[in-house]
Formats: structure tokens, sequence, C-alpha cells
């Protein structure tokens, strides 16, 4: 494949029956006699002259208007035979009663090469069975016929018409009955599992979707509007799903083999993966996809959506605009993250950002952002970078604000410390299903970095980093609401004293199964006060707390 065509077809200036003996085969593989005679004629001719527009597009040539006449009247007998009158169609008969062609209408060769995904069909759809057959045909004498490394290098859409021409061809010559349709979703089937992800492509194009789950081959489950739903995805066998995994960590320099079965990565629209595979994971290999909406979450958004209320947001707002050190807690896929990327959008656009993160998921919009990202071991076991290795490198980078995507580990001290030495306005994430609990994990993970401190000290140095937690749960409706605002005030003894700004009072359940509450403000002056009036924002905060 030197850069043209696939395949060519030349038939510049041809005679009519050198284009008869092009075209004539390809009709006669693509359109059923017995069909055909039951259409109206201008159909039939709607269908052939489709074929010699595809034919003669693959030749990037034109044939001649007095040819192309000819030879689509050649082709309309050669298929009708002496059919004595062409059937009359009602005008006013509905187009489901009227015969269809071997063709949908107005189906054109853009059609057929677009990039554009189909929604994944039915499992008992005779038309996927019908695609899905002509897959396992066509794809390896496919495979035979192009230069995958060459083929990987074309754009897509150029890639696609090629692709489309040697399927047409190859479809001609076995036999495989297909019409326009049925060969655009397979081309773009095909162009899913040489570029993309396969069978996962179109879950993949549904923005609806938060998650996506692989449960080995025959089981994908899919996250929307916060329910799990058993989707009809499924994949070839256990290889199929193991080489869409080496695709996905392949491309950001990562591996997952039998040596190293699991693994952290991202897509290219910064959608979090995790992947686990045998003799790790029993019943085949698993990937799991957190996807992020692609419009900006703010928190206004997150106002008018009922994840917050509009003085709850007020407070955070203000709380990121006069660099409190804020912890966001919450349980897994309780959109933490989300909530995150809501709360980086206050920061001053001159501000100096640096975020490190185990798989790069954040989305800051600021345009002074440095982004670093964890490194797995080698096969010898060498060459890892942990969270806190990059914590400790961080704070040699002349940061104004560290954003860690999560706290799991023994870099939980480097993180306080960065807090308490200058780095306000610093914000991260930990599982915890109460802020509360989220302090004694905290302590817990100073612990795990071998440091000796009594117990006492290492909750002074909470006490002394942290500002604000704020709790976010997914509730059983599957709306993710922020449960609390608790503000960190200091310590009393060897406790470290807290009081809430804002709480989630449960009321309950409308006729449709949705959570009725309210957000609650505890009434309380924040503690943080003073450091809003030097930012101008004392009178907004105590508005909205009143």
């Amino acid at each position: 494949m030197d850069g043209g065509n696939l395949t060519e077809v030349d038939i510049s200036g041809a005679a009519l029956d050198e284009a008869i003996a092009v075209v004539g085969p390809i009709v006669a593989a693509r359109l059923d006699p017995p069909v055909a005679r039951r259409m109206p004629r201008r159909d039939i001719a709607r269908d052939i002259e489709a074929i010699v527009s595809e034919v003669a597009m693959r030749g990037r040539v034109q044939i001649g208007e007095d040819i192309r006449r000819d030879l689509v009247t050649h082709l309309i007998e050669t298929v009708i035979g002496d059919r004595e009158e062409d059937p009359v169609v009602d005008e006013d008969t509905p187009p489901e009663t009227a015969v269809e062609g071997i063709f949908e209408p107005n189906v054109t060769l853009a059609d057929l090469t677009a990039p554009a995904i189909p929604l994944p069909p039915s499992k008992n759809d005779s038309r996927s069975a019908t695609i899905e057959a002509a897959k396992r045909d066509i794809q390896p004498l496919l495979m035979e016929e192009i230069d995958v490394t060459k083929a990987s290098e074309l754009e897509r859409d150029e890639l696609a018409k090629q692709i489309s021409a040697i399927v047409s061809d190859i479809a001609s010559e076995r036999k495989i009955r297909l019409n326009l349709s049925e060969q655009r979703d397979l081309v773009t089937m095909l162009l899913n599992d040489m570029l993309g992800l396969g069978p996962l492509e179109p879950l993949l194009a549904d923005d609806a979707i938060t998650d996506i789950l692989v449960n080995g081959p025959k089981q994908v489950y899919i996250e929307r509007k916060g329910k799990l739903e058993l989707t009809d995805v499924v994949f070839k066998d256990n290889q199929h799903v193991q080489n869409i995994a080496t695709r996905i960590v392949t491309r950001i320099g990562r591996r997952i083999d039998e040596s190293s079965p699991l693994c952290d990565a991202r897509l290219e629209d910064g959608s979090r993966v995790n992947i686990i595979i045998p003799p790790l994971a029993i019943d085949g290999p698993s990937i799991s996809i957190r996807r992020f909406s692609k419009k900006s979450i703010t928190l206004d958004v997150m106002a008018s959506q009922n994840n917050v209320s509009t003085a709850m947001a007020t407070v955070l707002k203000v709380a990121s605009r006069s660099r409190l050190n804020i912890l966001i807690s919450g349980g897994t896929g309780s959109g933490k993250t989300t909530l995150l990327n809501a709360l980086s959008q206050l920061i001053d656009l001159g501000e100096r950002i640096v975020t490190i993160e185990d798989a790069a998921e954040l989305q800051l919009q600021q345009p002074h952002v440095v982004r670093l990202e964890t490194r797995p071991a080698n096969l010898e076991g060498e060459g890892e970078i942990t969270m806190r290795d990059l914590v400790k490198n961080s704070l040699r980078m002349r940061p104004d604000r560290i954003i860690l995507g999560e706290v799991r580990g023994s870099e939980a001290v480097d993180m306080l410390q960065a807090m308490n030495t200058g780095h306000e306005g610093s914000m991260c994430t930990v599982h915890a299903n109460r802020p509360r609990e989220a302090l004694t994990r905290l302590e817990n993970m100073v612990g795990m970095a071998g440091i000796n401190l009594p117990n006492k000290a290492v909750r002074t140095q909470i006490a002394d980093a942290l500002d604000v937690i704020v709790q976010i749960s997914r509730m059983r409706d599957g709306v993710r609401r922020v449960t609390s605002v608790t503000e960190v005030v200091g310590m009393e003894g060897d406790v470290i004293t807290t009081q809430e700004l804002f709480s989630y009072n449960f009321e309950g359940e409308d006729a449709n199964g949705m959570l009725l509450g309210s957000f609650v403000p505890g009434g309380l002056r924040p503690h943080f006060t003073p450091k809003a009036e030097y930012f101008n924002l004392d009178r907004p905060l105590l508005e909205a707390i009143g």
C-alpha cells in the first residue's frame, strides 16, 4: 500500500463491453434477481446506479455519461430479464408496505465510509448475525490484503474508503450478499478492531454511559444514570479481550501480561482504565473504564443538577478562591474526581499548578498546569516512580498549588508537609465514607511511611494542613450528592476538632424512586472567615451560611 487505494479499478474511457465486464459481476453478486423483479424499475436503476458510482469512485475516475447510461440500462435488463411490465406501487402506500429494494434508500458511498459508529445491535437481530458472519469470513482475507502498519498511519476516513473497496471485492468473490448499510457497519466494525477498541467503540460513543465494565468476553455491563445495565456487546474470546487491553496500555507505554497482570491506564479522551487479567482474573480479562463527561462540570452545573445546593456551591467557591486546603472524601464512583475538577476551575489563571496521579485523568482548564503520572516497574522490577516520589519532586518545581488525584499510601506524609509549608490551596481525594473516617485514614497512611511519630503529632499535622473536608456519595437512586461540608477547626487534647457547615438530610423518595432531601446549613460561622475576608469574599460566605 503506497498511500493510494488498496485496490484499483481503472475503467477510465473504457468501452461499454469493458465496463460491463468490470461492473456486471459486482451487480450479479449484490442483487438477487427474484427480489429485483418485484421492484419498481426506478428502484432497480437507483441501486445499480449506486454500484456504478461506487466502482467509479474506487477507481478515482469518472465513467463517461454516455457509457454510464448504456451501462445502467444493460445491467437493468440483465437483472430483470424478460419481465413484461413493472409492478405499480401506489404513491399513497406507506413506505413499509412497498416492496423493499436490495439497498436502503438514500445510502451513498459517503454513508458507507462514514466513521460514525452505529448503536450495538441486539443479539436476536438477524441483520447483526449476517454482519458478524460476513466479518468472520472477510476479516482474515482483508488482513492478507493490507499492510497493517501503513494502514494505521492513514486518517480514519481515508482508511475507511480503502477498506470498503477491498471488502466490496471480497464480498463479490465470496458471493457474500450485503446491502450498503450492512457493508457500512461491517467496515466500521473492522476499523474499530484495527484502530479502536473493537466492540467497546459503540459504548464509548454514547455520552450517557459513565462506566464500562468488561467481565470476560461474554459479559459487558455499563452504568447509565447511576444504574448498571447488561449490554448485548460480546467479544470473540478471551484473546480478543486481551488484545484490546494490550492496545489500551501500550499507547501510554505500559504493559499487561502474566508477569504484570494488572495495570492502571487511560484512554485518549482521559477516561480512566483498570485492567486485570488471568491468572488473577479467573473468568477472563477484566476491563473497567471510568468515563468523564465531555462537557465541563462546574459547581453551578452541580447546583442545577441538585448535587449541591446553591448556598453550598457558594461556600465551596469561596473555599477554593481563598486558597484553602481541601480534602474530597467519598466511596468508589461517588464523583470525587468530577468534584475536584469543578473546584479546580476556581483557581486563579496566574497560578502554577502541579497535578500528580496514577493515571492522568484530571481536566484542568488553567493555562499553567504541569501533569505528572506515576510509572510502574519494568520487567526487571526496576524504574518504578511512586506517588511519593512525584510529590517530593513537585516541591522543587515551584508550585502554587499541588493537586493529588488520590491519596492512598505513604505519599500522605509529603502531601501534608506540602500543605503546611506554603502550598496553600492544594487539593486531594481519599476513599472514605465519612469526614471523620477520612481523617482516620490519613492518620493510618502517615503510619505507612514508616515514620515513628506520636499520634498527637500526626493529628496536629493533619489539623494544621487541612481546612475543609467535602464528603460526596453516590446514593441508591444513582445521583451523586455532597452530603457534608466539614471544616477542620484545630485540636482539643489529642482529638482533631471539626464543625459541619452543611449536611444532607434524607426525607424519603418520590414515585419514581428518586430520593427526596435537603441541604441544611449548620448555622455556624466558618472558622476560615478571616481568610475569606483577606480575599474580599467574607460577605458572600456569610450570606450563604446565614
